[in-house]
């Protein structure tokens, strides 16, 4: 099993939003939330670019951004990360089970390791973060990596996302893939299977739900 973590595991958006809004504030403007959600499952870089041109100053150093937001995310993960609905029972069903399991995020190492407190790091086998690949999502370099870590095909495993980003690159990748939106929303397509929570999914609805075939969004029974 394949974790993606911010939007799939844990309702941290909204943190990112505090910090990337209060940066913003600091540059003197406003960031809109056509930007801010283009940003969502983007890499470290790729969001750099979004912030900076959509606050109108592309000429701002991308690396202090960046900085300034992890630093800032990092303390917000510390003490404010809230799992989403379901996903903490479905992670603990999968590890009871004895699946290999890896999280696959395009967060940074730094916030990564105070998020896995919460998380449990005995909850993975690998974790694949987004400044540890030489290729972060929407490339399927991510996912092929967390199988590769695992010592399993990874069309064999199973990834569940919440981003358009992190759909493209777990199916680039060859997985099956469980989508289940919260911030953006996605659209069905061959090889992804859509839900619209995880709350109520075991291994054994999952079982069931898995087609070859897109589906529009359903309720777990």
């Amino acid at each position: 099993m394949l974790f993606d973590m911010d939007g799939t595991l844990f309702d941290s958006e909204p943190l990112w939003d505090i910090a990337i809004e209060e940066l913003a504030h600091a540059y003197g403007a406003a960031i809109s939330v056509e930007v801010r959600l283009a940003m969502v499952g983007r890499s470290v870089d790729e969001s750099m670019v979004l912030f900076h041109d959509g606050i109108g100053q592309p000429w701002r150093d991308a690396a202090t951004s960046a900085r300034w937001i992890t630093d800032r995310v990092a303390g917000l993960f510390a003490t404010d990360l809230v799992w989403r609905p379901g996903a903490r029972e479905l992670l603990h069903e999968v590890r009871a089970a004895g699946l290999p399991t890896a999280l696959v995020t395009s967060t940074n190492r730094q916030c990564v390791d105070i998020a896995l407190d919460t998380l449990g790091r005995h909850n993975f086998d690998a974790v694949v973060c987004g400044d540890e690949v030489a290729f972060p999502k929407p490339h399927p370099d991510p996912y092929q990596r967390a199988a590769k870590l695992l010592g399993v095909n990874v069309a064999d495993c199973l990834a569940i996302e919440d981003s358009p980003t992190g759909v493209a690159s777990a199916l680039a990748a060859g997985a099956r893939v469980i989508g289940v939106p919260h911030a953006v929303k996605l659209a069905p397509m061959t090889g992804l299977t859509l839900l619209t929570t995880l709350t109520g999914v075991t291994l054994t609805t999952l079982s069931t739900l898995l087609t070859p075939t897109p589906t529009t969004p359903t309720a777990p029974r």
